[in-house]
């Protein structure tokens, strides 16, 4: 399978199976696109009638870029076939029983109010709460005892909010370090945080124990205090953007990145991103909300054309900054086209539910964040581990091959079947299909592939 597009001023032909991409002059796409279809003859005849009177372009450069487009096919390059099937599940089954990452969350409980928020404002449709050290002391050693022969580990702290429950944050930290080297382990920890309670402390915190910080902002000021407001109303934007912009200078601009979330308030996203730019911050997300169907906030068939040409002026951003000695990081953008993760995972994918889990206040294990307060994915607890095998079985079995939609699509092997929690959020089916994204992520990766060409070629 091919997949080929004109953008920012390329002919790009992408061989799905084999991963190479190539940029080709206007008779190499069109015979490429004929190739598959049509006798040599019948492509030659074509091309001379459509590129006749063209001087520098004769029969002879016709049957020449035929013959290579030939070749190319011989090498594997082109029109590979997809042998990849057998495989599914493999790296699964290999790995299967080994946890290497643990999404803790820390606090069922926030101290903003956003009416988009898949949480529930922290509750996760239950109780507020905020986990024990006890708690979280028995999740990393669960952690520890089910990863095998791993070595990296990474923990989550995730909520809510999870600097309201900074102390027991601390506290675990401080724990794992104590123990990483005689169990032979190195901890990667990452705080997702709103920035409300972010101080001096926090600060000195996350630049010595996080590998990683996630920051919670969605760009223009009137945009961010629509929905990122506390329970009196109030916006959070100036509060928190002074607080962000001196953790980020004191990790010298490096390990974070700033999450936004664009709805149908804002589906030109695309001017949050270049607020973000004008306050400093290089390393940026922005992703469409999912929320039900008629949420006020919910993206429409109507906001889709808008949300494909921003995605498009991104990329002509990206490279604008590029040429200027500016680039910055858009992390739907950030895409390997000489090696990336290897066949075994782009098949299998997230590994939610596996390799992946998200650990209650409780201790209650879920596939992932997405799915925590869903009573029917609940796979155990992290003191008698997994008990519904048959769940934790359902999320073994789901890979690219296990959704018959997935097929057919260009996309496949750089999605890895996506989401299975907006899969099951849309069609009631871990293997399902959540069309929406889908379209987005193809326009994405359409975007990024061009970018990295750009970069390629102008570098």
């Amino acid at each position: 399978m091919i997949h080929q597009y004109k953008l920012g001023g390329y002919n790009i032909v992408l061989d799905v199976c084999s991963g190479s991409v190539h940029v080709v002059d206007e008779v190499a796409y069109d015979i490429i696109a004929m190739y598959e279809t049509h006798t040599r003859e019948d492509i030659i005849v074509a091309m001379t009638e459509k590129y006749a009177g063209q001087n520098d372009i004769s029969a002879q450069d016709i049957e020449e870029c035929f013959d290579q487009v030939t070749r190319l096919k011989e090498a594997g390059k082109l029109f590979a076939e997809d042998t990849f099937e057998p495989m599914a599940g493999k790296l699964k089954e290999k790995t299967s029983g080994v946890v290497k990452a643990l999404c803790m969350h820390i606090a069922h409980t926030c101290n903003l109010n956003c009416s988009y928020c898949f949480a529930s404002q922290g509750k996760y449709h239950g109780d507020r709460a905020v986990m024990s050290f006890e708690v979280g002391k028995r999740a990393l050693d669960f952690l520890i005892e089910n990863s095998g022969t791993r070595r990296n580990l990474e923990v989550d702290f995730f909520g809510g909010e999870p600097l309201m429950n900074f102390d027991v944050v601390k506290q675990l930290v401080a724990y794992a370090r104590s123990i990483e080297k005689e169990k032979g382990k190195n901890f990667r920890f990452t705080l997702t945080t709103n920035g409300m309670l972010i101080d001096d402390d926090v600060i000195e915190f996350a630049n010595k124990e996080c590998s990683n910080v996630v920051l919670s902002l969605d760009g223009r000021k009137e945009i961010h205090d629509r929905y990122r407001v506390d329970y009196a109303g109030n916006g959070s934007w100036e509060k928190i953007v002074p607080k962000f912009q001196k953790l980020v200078e004191a990790r010298g601009g490096k390990d974070y990145y700033m999450r936004g979330t664009f709805t149908h308030a804002n589906p030109d996203f695309l001017k949050d991103i270049q607020q973000m730019l004008d306050l400093g911050f290089t390393e940026l997300s922005m992703e469409p909300v999912v929320c039900a169907p008629g949420d006020p906030s919910a993206l429409t068939e109507e906001d889709k054309p808008i949300v494909m040409e921003q995605y498009e002026k991104l990329a002509e951003l990206m490279r604008k900054h590029d040429k200027e000695g500016k680039p910055f990081t858009f992390y739907h953008y950030m895409i390997d086209l000489t090696g990336g993760p290897c066949i075994y995972k782009r098949i299998s994918g997230c590994g939610s539910g596996t390799e992946y889990m998200a650990v209650t206040p409780w201790g209650d294990l879920y596939p992932c964040h997405q799915f925590v307060g869903e009573e029917k994915f609940k796979l155990g607890n992290i003191w008698d581990g997994v008990t519904n095998t048959d769940i934790q079985d359902e999320f073994m079995g789901c890979n690219v091959y296990a959704r018959p939609d997935c097929r057919n699509c260009w996309a496949r092997l750089y999605c890895s079947g996506g989401c299975a929690a907006n899969a099951y959020h849309s069609t009631g089916s871990i293997k399902g299909i959540y069309e929406y994204g889908c379209d987005l992520f193809r326009k994405r990766m359409e975007c990024a592939i061009m970018v990295a060409v750009a970069r390629a070629f102008e570098d």
